[in-house]
């Protein structure tokens, strides 16, 4: 579970970065953030044996170095090193030394791990040798896009996830199928949901490690799945949401099963999103709301929308990072084609919904689950202040099912369509330059060439549709 000092232990601040740490709330108070001795503290006192340092790569997947507790002073001085040039898209081998710096705030205990001789996690960020944050870090894009947002005159941006995942079960050598043993629907319950126990422990054990669980369903397809935690600042958010899915792979696996956040591991059912709630604060006010503005939203929130319909295309190899994305964005299975938006039509690609006030909210509802949270909260924050600041204004609002208007009524109504392959994303990734100045030209170049390595590979494999279609004919 996660730790706080006990109530009334006395807490010192100072800028000191080496000493006591802190940050600014939504109200401008000061949260006390967990020193060095602290971390030190809480090893020594619950029995922790070993520490994962982790860490995302360019493409998402969450790396880790552990360290035993004997190296945790260490570890909080910042001098626990990685060989970068062995991480996909990091550094060339010349340049391979970097260092881990763990967010200390971050810690916490893997409740499913032993009890006697616990594992406990740090988040880190990758520093040069000389101490300067590393320009591939996708941690540290997103708090690069989160310092433009303060220079601005913002002071929080806040994220609400809602991450959809399915539930297989493994064969006799524990590798995935694609069975769910389950005939549940949109909130279903047991005994249709097979995989109901295995949500309820995930969001037991999520909860013990400091979250706050708003909404667990089972979802429309079978074995699929969905669990909300409420929203949290852009940059906690992003790290809740790898946490969130190496919990739900890590309970799945105990159980028996098989958790994947592949967009769309069946053909004919629905894929898995991750619709993504943003809110931007100014003083603790959302800047969204207006009580005197169309619909209730401020001039700055529907510039926001502007933006991000503006560079939606640029942004979408970023939100949807895999060939297997763009099978799930396709009509017929809820998930958004076209780019539009509207108060309540569900087939638009960015939805407000209802709630006004301080729950002002713009959703953007194309990401998928494979995507890496930093760089994709990035790019969405850059597009929604690049709208602010040139005034952008977003077409009408679209009311009507995109899904069944026909494409000659689509084009008079300038209703675009996002990319539909991994290739046509790439190019206009390549096309906006909003996107490489956000991501900075080393994360962009690697992520490109990733990808683009990633989609010849699929253009050249032969699939067993085609043999199934072709082998005999032809």
């Amino acid at each position: 579970m996660a730790f706080r000092p006990a109530k009334g232990e006395e807490r010192h601040f100072c800028i000191d970065k080496e000493d006591h740490r802190g940050t600014v709330n939504q109200k401008g108070e000061m949260d006390m953030g967990y020193s060095k001795q602290d971390i030190i503290r809480m090893v020594r006192e619950e029995d922790v044996k070993f520490i994962r340092m982790q860490f995302t790569d360019i493409f998402g997947q969450l790396k880790n170095v552990a360290i035993t507790a004997s190296q945790i002073e260490k570890a909080v001085d910042n001098q626990v090193m990685i060989d970068g040039s062995s991480i996909e898209g990091f550094v060339r081998i010349n340049e391979s030394d970097q260092y881990l710096w763990p967010d200390l705030d971050s810690f916490v205990i893997f409740p499913w791990r032993p009890q006697h001789g616990k594992v406990a996690r740090l988040i880190c960020d990758i520093h040069n040798p000389d101490g300067s944050p590393f320009v591939g870090d996708p941690r540290g894009v997103l708090k690069r896009a989160l310092e433009k947002a303060r220079a601005m005159g913002y002071d929080a941006f806040n994220i609400g996830p809602e991450a959809e995942f399915f539930l297989f079960q493994t064969d006799e050598e524990g590798k995935p199928t694609t069975k769910t043993n389950d005939e549940a629907g949109y909130f279903d319950l047991g005994p249709l949901d097979h995989g109901e126990s295995t949500r309820r422990e995930i969001c037991l054990t999520l909860e013990e490690m400091g979250y706050e669980i708003e909404a667990s369903h089972h979802e429309v397809a079978r074995g699929q799945h969905e669990i909300d935690f409420k929203y949290a600042p852009a940059l906690q958010c992003a790290d809740k949401i790898m946490t969130f899915k190496l919990a739900v792979k890590t309970l799945a696996q105990k159980n028996g099963l098989h958790a994947t956040f592949m967009p769309k591991p069946i053909f004919g059912i629905n894929g898995s999103g991750m619709h993504t709630n943003m809110s931007l604060f100014r003083n603790g006010k959302n800047v969204f709301f207006d009580e005197n503005g169309e619909k209730g939203l401020s001039k700055e929130a529907y510039a926001f929308i502007a933006g991000i319909l503006a560079h939606m295309k640029g942004m979408t190899a970023v939100t949807n990072p895999l060939v297997n994305s763009y099978k799930r964005l396709v009509p017929g299975y809820e998930a958004p084609c076209y780019l539009a938006w509207s108060a309540s039509n569900r087939s638009a690609l960015i939805r407000i919904p209802a709630a006004r006030g301080q729950a002002t909210r713009v959703e953007l509802r194309c990401p998928d689950p494979s995507c890496n949270p930093y760089l994709a909260l990035a790019v969405c924050l850059a597009a929604g202040l690049d709208g602010i600041e040139k005034g952008m204004t977003p077409p009408a609002e679209i009311t009507e099912n995109i899904f069944a208007m026909t494409p000659e009524t689509r084009r008079s109504r300038g209703i675009d369509a996002l990319p539909g392959s991994l290739e046509e994303a790439l190019g206009a990734m390549r096309a906006d330059p909003l996107i490489k100045d956000t991501l900075g030209e080393h994360v962009f170049g690697q992520f490109l060439a990733g990808k683009e390595a990633e989609w010849d590979e699929y253009r050249t494999r032969v699939s067993s549709w085609e043999r199934e279609k072709y082998m005999i004919n032809y």
